[in-house]
C-alpha cells in the first residue's frame, strides 16, 4: 500500500515546504523507496501558465507539457526524476473538474457542494499518482499557509484522508516559524503553538514539527513545542538556516528527519543514505577552484524565481566545472539606452533570458550585438535565440527591418514568425508549444559534441519559431542550424563559427539540470566561458 505524507506551513509564506518536501524525499530515495512529490497549489488559477513572472516565478514546463509551480523544479533537480501533469493541481482545477461533471449531469442532480465535491475531488488527485506509477512514498505539498481561506478544502480532505488510511499510512509533516527577538535575546514558540491550534480546529494533529530558526533550538524549547503542540520530543525537528538550499538533505539527514518520518508510517530500511553523489557536489560547489561572471539579461530580473531554473542550472555546471558562477542579472530595459560597455565589458559570458513580448526586446538585440563583435560567450535560450536571429539579421545580414512578428506583426522581414498552428489559437493557457520534443543534431556542432549523441529531447514553452523561409539566406551569411526537429524541422539550436561560444536554443535547457545530472548545454557554455577567461589571462 502507498504511504501518504502531507506537507503544510504555518505561521507565513516562503518558509521552504518545497525543499523540505525534496529534501525528505531524497533521504527516502537514498533508502531504497520509490517516492514523488505532488503540489496543491490553492490559487484559483487552473494552472501558472498564464501567471505573470512577477506574480508567481517561473512557470516549470514537464516532460508531458504541463505548465507548473516552479517547486516541481526542486523536486525534479533533487530526485534527479521527472513529474509530470499529476504533480501539480490547483484549485481552478480541481473546481474545472468538478463543474464540468455538474454539466455531465454525473452527480445525479444532487447539490454540488465543497463538502464532499470538492474534497473528494483533491483526495482522488491526490491517489492518482500512485494509481498512474508505483510509487512507494508520495509527499504532497500543500501551498499557502495554514489559516488562509484557500486552503481550507485541502486540509479538509487531508483531515477525511487521515480517517480514512490510519495514522500509519497517511501522516502530518507541518513546516512552521521559530522568530528570534533580538531585542529580548530570545526564540519565541508561540506562534507555532498558534499555528498547531488552526490545524487542530481544521481536525488534523500534527506528527511531525520542523521548525525553521535562526538560532539553535535548545532542548528546552523543543520539550516546550513537545508539550504545547502534542507531538513526541523527538519529532520536533530543527530547520535551521542553511547556506544554501542543497545543504538541506544533510541537515535533515543529522536531525533524524527520515528515521522519524518512517517509525510514523512503520517502514523499515536495512539501508542508510550515504548522499555520497550529493556530498561530493557540494564539495566542489563550496570549495570552487574559479570563478567567472555571468550576465543574466532578462526583463523580470527584480524577482530572481522567475528564472529559477537558470541560476540553479548554474549552480549545478559551475561545480562540476570546479567554477563558482557569479550570476549578474541585468534588466534588459536599462541596455536600450544606456552605454552598454557599463554592463556587459567586464562580464565573463552572457545568457539572454526566455520571455514574451515587446518589453526589452530592444535591449536584448543591442546586448547579442554586443557579445558577438567582442567575442564574448553567448547562450540564448527561447526567447534569447530568437532575439540572436534578428540580430544577425540586421547587422550582418542588412535586413534592417527584420523582427519577429510577436513584437511587429506587419514586419516586412519576419524572419521570427508564429507557428502555423498556433495562429487560430483563441484561448491563451495551455495552447502553447509545450513539453518535450525530439531534436536530432549535425554531426560536429557544438551541441552534439555537448550532448554526445546526435538525438535529443528537450522541453519547450514557446508560439513563435524561425522562420524557415529565410534558412537559406542565414545560412549563407554564416549562421548554422544544428539542431532541428526530425518531424516538423523547426529549427531548434543554432551557431556561429569563429566565436568562443555562440549558441541559441528554441527549448528550455535548465528545466533538466539537476544536481546529479547537470545539463550538457550549460555545462558546455561554463566551460567555454572559463576556457576563454583563462586565455585572456594567460
Amino acid at each position: 500500500m502507498t504511504k501518504y505524507i502531507f506537507v503544510t506551513g504555518g505561521v507565513t509564506s516562503s518558509l521552504g515546504k518545497g525543499i523540505i518536501a525534496a529534501s525528505l524525499a531524497k533521504l527516502l530515495q537514498e533508502r531504497s523507496y520509490k517516492v514523488t512529490i505532488q503540489k496543491l497549489d490553492p490559487y484559483i488559477n487552473v494552472d501558472p501558465g498564464t501567471l505573470n513572472p512577477y506574480e508567481h516565478g517561473e512557470c516549470y514546463v514537464t516532460d508531458d507539457g504541463a505548465e507548473t509551480d516552479l517547486d516541481l523544479g526542486h523536486y525534479e533537480r533533487f530526485l534527479n526524476s521527472p513529474t509530470s501533469q499529476n504533480n501539480n493541481v490547483t484549485t481552478g482545477r480541481i473546481y474545472d473538474t468538478v463543474i464540468k461533471k455538474e454539466r455531465e449531469g454525473a452527480y445525479l442532480g444532487k447539490t454540488v457542494q465543497v463538502v464532499p465535491h470538492i474534497t473528494d475531488e483533491i483526495k482522488r488527485r491526490v491517489k492518482l499518482l500512485a494509481e498512474n506509477g508505483d510509487w512507494d512514498i508520495v509527499i504532497t505539498e500543500i501551498g499557502g499557509t495554514v489559516g488562509d481561506i484557500e486552503s481550507l478544502p485541502y486540509l479538509e480532505a487531508l483531515r477525511q484522508l487521515k480517517r480514512e488510511m490510519g495514522n500509519t499510512n497517511c501522516i502530518n509533516i507541518h513546516l512552521t516559524l521559530i522568530p528570534y527577538l533580538s531585542a529580548a535575546k530570545e526564540l519565541k514558540t508561540k506562534p507555532t503553538q498558534h499555528s498547531v491550534k488552526e490545524l487542530l480546529q481544521a481536525g488534523i494533529q500534527p506528527d511531525i514539527l520542523v521548525c525553521r530558526t535562526e538560532h539553535k533550538l535548545s532542548d528546552e524549547i523543543k520539550s516546550k513545542l513537545s508539550l504545547f503542540c502534542n507531538v513526541d520530543q523527538k519529532s520536533v525537528i530543527e530547520a535551521k538556516d542553511a547556506d544554501t538550499i542543497y545543504d538541506v538533505p544533510i541537515l535533515m539527514l543529522k536531525e533524524k528527519l527520515d528515521i522519524r518520518v518512517l517509525k510514523a508510517l512503520k517502514l523499515k530500511s536495512s539501508k542508510k543514505p550515504e548522499l555520497t553523489a550529493w556530498k561530493e557536489f557540494l564539495g566542489r560547489h563550496k570549495n570552487p577552484t574559479y570563478e567567472i561572471k555571468i550576465g543574466l539579461i532578462g526583463k523580470y530580473n527584480e524577482l530572481p524565481d522567475a528564472y529559477k531554473s537558470i541560476y540553479e542550472a548554474f549552480v549545478h555546471s559551475g561545480a562540476s566545472n570546479e567554477c563558482r558562477v557569479i550570476v549578474q542579472p541585468i534588466h534588459s530595459e536599462r541596455l536600450e539606452t544606456d552605454e552598454l560597455e557599463k554592463y556587459l565589458s567586464s562580464l565573463d559570458g552572457v545568457l539572454v533570458a526566455p520571455g514574451f513580448g515587446e518589453r526589452g526586446i530592444k535591449g536584448k538585440i543591442r546586448a547579442i550585438k554586443y557579445v558577438r563583435e567582442n567575442k564574448i560567450p553567448f547562450f540564448g535560450i527561447c526567447l534569447g535565440m530568437q532575439c540572436a536571429v534578428v540580430e544577425y539579421a540586421r547587422n550582418v545580414m542588412k535586413l534592417k527591418k527584420a523582427a519577429s512578428t510577436e513584437v511587429k506583426p506587419n514586419t516586412p522581414e519576419p524572419v521570427i514568425s508564429m507557428m502555423e498552428d498556433q495562429k487560430n489559437i483563441k484561448n491563451m493557457g495551455g495552447t502553447m508549444r509545450l513539453g518535450s520534443q525530439k531534436c536530432k543534431l549535425e554531426k560536429g556542432s557544438l551541441a552534439y559534441r555537448a550532448y554526445g549523441r546526435s538525438e535529443i529531447n528537450e522541453r519547450h514553452r514557446h508560439r513563435y519559431e524561425f522562420n524557415s523561409e529565410y534558412k537559406t539566406a542565414f545560412e549563407s551569411a554564416g549562421m548554422r542550424f544544428t539542431g532541428i526537429n526530425p518531424k516538423s524541422e523547426l529549427v531548434e539550436i543554432i551557431e556561429l563559427n569563429d566565436h568562443p561560444f555562440f549558441l541559441g536554443v528554441q527549448f528550455h535547457p535548465e528545466l533538466k539540470s539537476t544536481v546529479e545530472k547537470p545539463h550538457p548545454l550549460l555545462l558546455a557554455f561554463v566551460k567555454a566561458t572559463l576556457k576563454t577567461k583563462l586565455n585572456e589571462k594567460a
